[in-house]
């Protein structure tokens, strides 16, 4: 009997918005579904495992990773590549479970850019004050930190007409909700028909 494949699921929304929450929520209850784990040339820090929070490789392999298009994406960041590797998430989604990318919006880009088979999912806060509240919540970050995300925010949410569906978290269990929607939806459509 054939597996339905999986679906590669593109997650993105403001720092501060709940992705983490939300995707957590959904490994736990969704023994289908799986978080990509991305490479990065950048050090272990103290617990980190390789494989599990992500591989880490060095410089030249994450070129030739990019030389042989082995990622479906990738970027830099404080001079350190990240990446979604390509073998991992076509592994995943051949076994039937869905594979969630947690990736920012120029990620997500070339995600759809490469792929014509995802489905894609922004979230969102019902306000910026809402956003700024939650950011200040978490009481460990500096004020310049604050306002650098609040501004990436801003700009993120200009690609929100990228996407396919967006997802409100104005409360979690309703967020996770919608999401589950969108996912048991979306599992449906893939099946074939009868």
């Amino acid at each position: 009997m054939a597996i339905d494949p999986g679906l590669l699921i593109v997650f993105s929304g403001p720092s501060g918005c709940g992705k983490g929450t939300l995707v957590a929520k959904l490994l736990a209850q969704r023994t289908d579904t799986v978080l990509s784990v991305s490479v990065t040339t950048r050090a272990p820090r103290p617990g980190e495992i390789d494989g599990v929070h992500y591989f880490f490789k060095t410089r030249e392999e994450v070129e030739q990773m990019i030389r042989e298009d082995a990622l479906l994406e990738y970027a830099q960041y404080s001079g350190n590549y990240y990446g979604t590797p390509r073998a991992a998430v076509e592994e995943h989604l051949r076994a039937g479970r869905n594979v969630i990318l947690e990736i920012d919006v120029q990620g997500a880009v070339q995600v759809m850019e490469r792929c014509d088979d995802y489905v894609s999912i922004f979230l969102t806060v019902p306000s910026m004050e809402e956003l700024e509240r939650r950011l200040r919540g978490r009481g460990t970050e500096e004020e310049a930190w604050i306002q650098t995300r609040m501004q990436a925010a801003k700009s993120e949410l200009e690609y929100i007409g990228r996407y396919q569906y967006t997802v409100l978290n104005d409360e979690v269990d309703a967020a996770f909700e919608r999401l589950n929607s969108i996912i048991e939806t979306e599992k449906s459509r893939k099946q074939p028909q009868e």
